[in-house]
């Protein structure tokens, strides 16, 4: 109803979230799997809020086979939850400080995952604040694995849990055309450190800084070399 005299009132528009990912979508090669992760949104729920981020940033670590993953140890109770079922979240700690998500991918058994390196906030913004308060720059809150996990409440005791079902889920989001994607050597790591595994969203601010010796290349570029 218009108040006499009054404009219309404006009513508060509520995003509907988007859909979650299917098991099948993290059922395919990590790298794939690492590539199209960049654009969804990953969601955290706690007691405290929700917090949702646009994934800019990720890492493919690819299996037993891959020296800096966590599968070429065998089989621990630490990484137990890295080798699936696909589509669960394994979550590690790192320095005695830090927390650090990782999507499961392909087969169960196999022990492969993308490690989810840095977001885009999109809800829950002041939460973010509230747990990274000495973030000086709004960029700062969530550009790096650890610093995301943080920001978004993202704990161990979410270890295994499904990302279809929660608390941490992905949905989909606007795909990010492989004109927008590039590709470099992954972060942090002592082994393998050659290797181009690692992908993201060119020139978003969130991304975490790319170690100026760093080989860059095009995604576009990258694959069609592939095919070609």
């Amino acid at each position: 109803m218009t108040p006499a005299g009054g404009a219309a009132p404006i009513l508060a528009r509520r995003t509907r979230p988007s859909a979650v990912l299917t098991r099948s979508f993290y059922d395919r090669p990590t790298e794939r799997v690492a590539r199209e992760l960049l654009g969804t949104t990953l969601e955290c729920t706690t007691a405290d809020g929700v917090t949702r981020g646009r994934i800019v940033e990720t890492e493919a670590y690819t299996g037993p086979d891959d020296p800096a993953c966590h599968a070429a140890a065998g089989r621990t109770a630490r990484n137990v939850h890295l080798f699936g079922p696909p589509g669960i979240a394994y979550v590690y700690f790192i320095y005695g400080m830090y927390w650090c998500v990782n999507a499961v991918t392909r087969e169960r058994g196999h022990g492969s995952a993308v490690l989810i390196r840095a977001v885009s906030p999109v809800d829950g913004l002041d939460l973010m604040h509230e747990r990274r308060p000495r973030a000086k720059r709004e960029r700062d809150l969530t550009n790096g694995p650890g610093k995301l996990c943080l920001a978004m409440g993202i704990v161990g005791a979410m270890n295994g849990c499904s990302l279809r079902s929660g608390p941490v889920i992905v949905r989909a989001g606007a795909p990010v055309p492989d004109d927008d994607v590039e590709i470099s050597p992954r972060i942090g790591i002592t082994r393998a450190v050659e290797q181009p595994l690692r992908f993201y969203v060119r020139d978003d601010p969130f991304v975490s800084p790319t170690p100026r010796h760093f080989r860059r290349t095009g995604y576009a570029a990258a694959h069609t070399e592939t095919i070609g």
